[in-house]
């Protein structure tokens, strides 16, 4: 125990000599965490707080295309700017280049003829399907209309841009429909349909209510901090491999190795030393980052960060987690050559890591060739037991099937790492 202490004590000292190691374990994932949940925290914001600028250039002037601009006002996710009718779309195109908005909108001249001819075509269909119009009109659409032009910026991503493109649909489909009723009930009545009617049959939807699924069956609704502040952590976590990795690799290339081998005692107890110093610091890091989130965020106007109701089940992830990391930053330090091999191999690794195990972009999201590809990262599996507990509200036992790979993982990286130190006569 005196020799551990010992080692304990020596390692510490180690690593609170080593300045650019301590920055990137902890201002780095500090810094990463804030930036990219403020980048996404706005990009909510912007999909469900702020309005888009859309430029509208309307050339028909009938009451179809009154009734189009009303439905995508009442969307509540535009804000629409009118263009004179008698602008081209070069003109329009060059306003969106200098940024005055994102996304234009051109109405076709006649399209409101269009859009009756059609409701009226539609309408007598029917009624002669019903056998209510013995002679049905013969109304002929014109195939040459031209459909309304949606222009919008490079900079909007595909996702975005189709999010637009369903919100426009649904617009132009209640104005299409609303015509079709128009027509069909003077054709029945021989009347025009009073206003009371048609805002009932409109309005009369089935309303959509989102309910974020939970193992504890509450309904808050996850924000930004959530995702973020569990992914950041993680990567703190993994990037231990710059100061631990060096270290290995520095006792190899002064000898301590072949020093420590001359005493009464085995290198495993350094390993033991270096695995208990470099946990203590990936769960101090947990600690400064979770309260950087709670206490840091609602001041920088950031959604706060909400701890699961299991602290235990969170401490003993915490923990795993940090052992995974200790044990592949040692792995990655035993086989190294040089401090150099050792810097590069270990934070390029963690980067294609966090980018296979979906910390940079979502599992569900990633091709299904990658899907048996993401399993093979110990960061999935971590990134899924804190998600487990953090967003779907889970108990230790819920998050079980998430543990037992990684503690499977980790036990691997051990494996190959006494492999590597036997290989290379140093224990």
């Amino acid at each position: 125990m005196y020799k551990l202490k010992a080692t304990i004590l020596k390692d510490i000292q180690i690593l609170t000599r080593d300045k650019v190691g301590l920055i990137i374990m902890f201002a780095m994932p500090i810094i990463l965490a804030i930036v990219i949940t403020a980048t996404q925290n706005s990009t909510f914001d912007l999909v469900n707080k702020n309005k888009v600028p859309l430029l509208l250039c309307n050339k028909d002037t009938g009451t179809a295309s009154k009734q189009l601009i009303i439905a995508i006002e009442k969307i509540g996710m535009f804000e629409i700017k009118n263009v004179v009718p008698n602008h081209s779309e070069k003109q329009i195109a060059n306003r969106m280049h200098e940024k005055d908005a994102l996304i234009a909108i051109i109405i076709p001249q006649n399209f409101s003829t269009k859009i009756n001819a059609k409701a009226n075509a539609t309408a007598a269909k029917a009624l002669n399907n019903f056998g209510l119009d013995s002679e049905p009109t013969k109304i002929l659409v014109d195939s040459s209309l031209q459909p309304i032009s949606l222009l919008y910026h490079p900079v909007l991503q595909l996702s975005f841009r189709q999010s637009i493109n369903g919100a426009l649909q649904s617009a132009l489909q209640m104005v299409q429909s609303k015509q079709v009723l128009k027509s069909l009930y003077f054709s029945l009545n021989e009347k025009e349909l009073p206003d009371t009617l048609e805002k009932e049959i409109i309005n009369n939807q089935v309303a959509i209510n989102e309910i974020p699924i939970s193992r504890d069956g509450s309904k808050t609704i996850p924000n930004a901090t959530q995702h973020n502040i569990p992914a950041w952590t993680i990567f703190a976590m993994f990037f231990v491999v710059i100061s631990l990795g060096s270290s290995v690799v520095r006792e190899k290339l002064n000898g301590s190795f072949i020093r420590l081998k001359t005493l009464p005692t085995n290198y495993l107890v350094a390993l033991l030393s270096k695995q208990l110093t470099y946990l203590i610091v990936t769960l101090l890091q947990a600690v400064v980052i979770f309260a950087i989130g709670m206490y840091l965020f609602p001041y920088l106007g950031l959604p706060k960060l909400n701890l699961p109701s299991d602290i235990l089940g969170l401490f003993i992830v915490s923990f795993i987690c940090g052992w995974c990391a200790v044990s592949f930053a040692i792995c990655i330090g035993v086989f190294a050559q040089t401090q150099e091999q050792a810097n590069g191999v270990g934070a390029v690794s963690i980067v294609l890591m966090a980018a296979i195990g979906g910390l940079l972009v979502p599992s569900f999201a990633m091709p299904a060739s990658f899907q048996s590809i993401i399993k093979l990262s110990p960061l999935h599996w971590c990134l899924e037991a804190y998600y487990g507990l953090f967003l779907e509200a889970g108990k230790l036992k819920d998050i079980v099937l998430n543990i037992l790979p990684l503690i499977g993982i980790t036990i691997f990286i051990q494996l190959i790492t006494l492999y590597g130190l036997k290989k290379k006569n140093l224990i």
